[in-house]
């Protein structure tokens, strides 16, 4: 089983979140696609089969567990299987749902992709579990942003958004991961959406991933996806909206990712990246 290295989100390979690419899966089960994944030791790993239909199969696993899906290692794949076999559309069949992925070349050469998630929807987090969150991340209810409310966000993964009311206080992060961990499991919640808004259409973010035993993820394309439908659906950007997450800043790893939410409800959201071969 060869498995490929690629940074997603960065042209650069010191910035950007790094992946596992496994490209032909076929044959492995849970227990060597888990141990592979131990052993990259990145955030996450996809593992693809080729489906008759001309689908690929993709499961993603961290080095603890399975997540159901991965928008930077959904990025990274793209851009393995591009410079394989060329450009193009990929339809992913994932355990959060259908994705399409489209890769091309920009201007600059650079091979993009762009994944179109599942449906995204959000759903209200608990007092008792944003009063447990806020204590863990020893943040209270002045550090919040009161133009976006704390809300959990799905686009194939759950991710709580919780939005800081300073860059300054997105930048002091410090948390009990143990005790974020065993939140997160109770409430099936991926990673955590930290986000701060520069201006209507940029936003910096920071995700706590102790589920994957991360500290935290340099590039979380899932949750940009997520935070994306969230925007829509609480009416909180104009729409057609194109929008620019940087991540990774503070890790020394800066990620660009953009964001496409589209006007149409419940429709999917589109998340664009590079990514570059280690």
């Amino acid at each position: 089983m060869e498995i490929l290295r690629y940074v997603a989100f960065s042209s650069d390979p010191k910035g950007g979140n790094p992946a596992g690419v496994v490209l032909d899966a076929s044959g492995a089960d849970d227990v060597t696609m888990l141990a592979a994944a131990a052993e990259v030791g990145y955030s996450e790993t996809a593992f693809v089969v080729e489906g008759d239909d001309g689908a690929l199969d993709v499961r993603y696993f961290s080095p603890l567990a399975e997540v159901p899906f991965c928008g930077h290692a959904t990025i990274a794949t793209a851009v393995a299987h591009a410079e394989l076999h060329g450009t193009g559309r990929l339809r992913l069949r994932t355990a959060a749902g259908p994705v399409t992925v489209t890769t091309d070349r920009s201007a600059d050469g650079a091979l993009v992709a762009t994944l179109v998630s599942v449906a995204p929807r959000t759903a209200p987090v608990e007092d008792a579990d944003l009063k447990e969150l806020l204590a863990i991340l020893g943040w209270s209810a002045a550090d919040l942003d009161p133009a976006l409310p704390p809300r959990a966000a799905f686009a194939g993964a759950w991710h709580p958004v919780v939005a800081a009311a300073s860059r300054d206080r997105l930048a002091r992060l410090d948390y009990d991961m143990a005790a974020l961990a065993a939140l997160m499991a109770r409430r099936d919640w991926t990673t955590i959406d930290l986000v701060w808004r520069e201006s209507p259409t940029v936003f910096h973010a920071r995700n706590p991933f102790p589920p994957g035993g991360v500290v935290e993820d340099p590039a979380t394309g899932a949750a940009a996806a997520a935070f994306g439908g969230y925007l829509r659906e609480l009416g909180l950007v104009p729409l057609p909206a194109t929008l620019t997450v940087h991540q990774g800043v503070d890790l020394g790893r800066p990620s660009r990712i953009t964001v496409t939410v589209p006007a149409e409800p419940d429709t999917g959201i589109g998340v664009t990246g590079t990514a570059v071969r280690l």
